[in-house]
């Protein structure tokens, strides 16, 4: 079924857009969901609060992208989880480590108080990606967007992991140097 055929689902408040956004994205927000957090029950948690936060949002919202509306709802409620499971517990994991490599280079959303700002952050941040070369858009996307491993990075361009890791350290620099230079403090 195409986005369109499910978002019309949605509008006319049919269970059916559930069940079809689940075979159509369902192994896409499974993979976000499990890559940030590494469980299997949780992951699939997020994902049916995920569904069910489709469901509440539309109508009135009509997203473009439906599978970027989706990813985005899957990520942050995954990110939430991870942060209330790792505030149980105070592990150290992979996505504990790949959100502390941002850390140094882009400041927390959670200190930036006016949505406005958070907008511009949002503005510069697609603004320095679109810029920067294809290899390295696509690493710094698979890494802190879908949170994959390093290992499974370097698998799936068939280059070695001191290529990816160079590739996002420098990447993390120059967007630290970009955000610096429009006002941010890192």
């Amino acid at each position: 079924m195409t986005d369109m055929g499910i978002l019309d689902l949605y509008w006319s408040r049919s269970e059916s857009a559930i069940t079809e956004t689940a075979l159509k994205y369902g192994s896409y927000c499974s993979t976000i969901a499990l890559n940030i957090l590494r469980n299997n029950e949780d992951s699939e948690e997020c994902v049916n609060d995920a569904y069910l936060n489709a469901w509440n949002a539309i109508p009135p919202q009509r997203p473009a992208v439906l599978s970027s509306f989706l990813g985005r709802i899957v990520r942050n409620l995954s990110l939430d989880k991870y942060k209330s499971r790792k505030a149980e517990k105070r592990s150290g994991d992979e996505t504990a480590l790949l959100l502390s490599e941002l850390q140094d280079c882009v400041p927390s959303i959670y200190s930036v108080v006016d949505e406005v700002e958070a907008k511009v952050l949002e503005k510069i941040i697609d603004s320095f990606l679109s810029q920067i070369e294809k290899p390295d858009r696509v690493f710094f996307m698979r890494r802190y967007w879908y949170a994959d491993q390093i290992s499974l990075i370097s698998e799936r361009f068939a280059i070695s992991e001191s290529r990816v890791k160079t590739s996002l350290y420098r990447t993390r620099k120059k967007l630290k140097i970009t955000l610096e230079k429009e006002g941010f403090v890192v």
